[in-house]
């Protein structure tokens, strides 16, 4: 049950030190899209546009890695100047790794941030990668991701149970 267990949780993805995790020697930082970054089939805002530019300016480099197709990532990935993956297979470990190609990174030197247990979380653990769970941004979803997130909530409550000791 560990490997569904973020290392982190964070209220949003725009909440976390991404500095502190420079220094500590993270070099690239992957992203889910859709209630991570903006609201589900959102278009980059400025908010993901400025997070964006602030990675890049502290020496991070970035990769989207996210289960939808391309016509919704690249769009998205383009405006806020990151290279992506579609159709990424999530949890599949496959995905995170071409992602870590693609911007020279190891999963020492990675980290993830995703809102969904199941997925993103599951997926970049069994990669190797140290993850962040963030708070969806909108509470509106996909009927399939609705019924989820009943089971991501035992999941965590295991979760704080284990951190609280």
């Amino acid at each position: 049950m560990s490997k569904l267990y973020p290392w982190a949780e964070a209220a949003s993805a725009y909440q976390i030190d991404y500095q502190k995790e420079y220094d500590n020697g993270v070099r690239g930082v992957l992203f889910d899209v859709d209630n991570t970054l903006v609201r589900h089939g959102e278009p980059a805002t400025k908010q993901a546009k400025e997070l964006f530019e602030h990675l890049r300016s502290i020496g991070l480099k970035t990769c989207i890695i996210s289960n939808n197709k391309e016509p919704r990532v690249s769009p998205f990935a383009k405006e806020v100047g990151s290279d992506y993956i579609y159709k990424a297979g999530k949890p599949s470990v496959r995905g995170y790794e071409d992602a870590m190609k693609r911007i020279h990174t190891t999963p020492d030197t990675t980290i993830f941030i995703g809102d969904q247990i199941f997925t993103d979380i599951y997926g970049a653990n069994r990669a190797g990668i140290r993850t962040y769970l963030v708070q969806p941004i909108h509470p509106k979803e996909e009927i399939q991701i609705v019924l989820k997130r009943y089971i991501e909530h035992i999941v965590l409550f295991f979760y704080h149970r284990r951190n609280k000791r």
